[in-house]
């Protein structure tokens, strides 16, 4: 049987797979939840400032010991999460940008340790209250 056209080889869906992260990186970037996902522990963040790859929206995994049911969407925050980067060889972005118009040079991971509400409202409430 034919593969299709637009099945990935083997070999770079191994290496996708089986990609090796980095020492992560702590990152401390404000910005807003898009949405909130209960069952898999994860919120979609806009985030004001963009990422070493140019990206400002990205998943991030959430801590446990973060309350996600206290999060809202729209609301500005300060992140502080942990960047993993797992860098993929030329071979691979190669493929992906040439047969797929992908430009992919990594593959990254985000995990949110803990996030503080910024308060733009000018309310009387305190302006920082940390969600833990």
């Amino acid at each position: 049987m034919a593969k299709k056209k637009d099945d990935i080889p083997d070999w770079v869906t191994d290496e996708i797979q089986n990609a090796k992260f980095k020492k992560p990186k702590e990152l401390r970037i404000s910005g807003y939840v898009l949405e909130l996902y209960y069952d898999d522990d994860k919120i979609d963040v806009q985030l004001y400032d963009a990422l070493e790859d140019g990206r400002q929206i990205v998943t991030m995994d959430v801590s446990k010991e973060i309350e996600i049911k206290e999060l809202e969407k729209g609301v500005v925050y300060e992140f502080t999460f942990d960047q993993h980067k797992a860098p993929l060889s030329k071979k691979v972005s190669e493929y992906l940008e040439k047969e797929k118009e992908i430009e992919m040079n990594a593959i990254y991971q985000f995990d949110l340790k803990s996030i503080k509400l910024i308060d733009e409202g000018g309310s009387n409430q305190s302006s920082e209250d940390d969600i833990k």
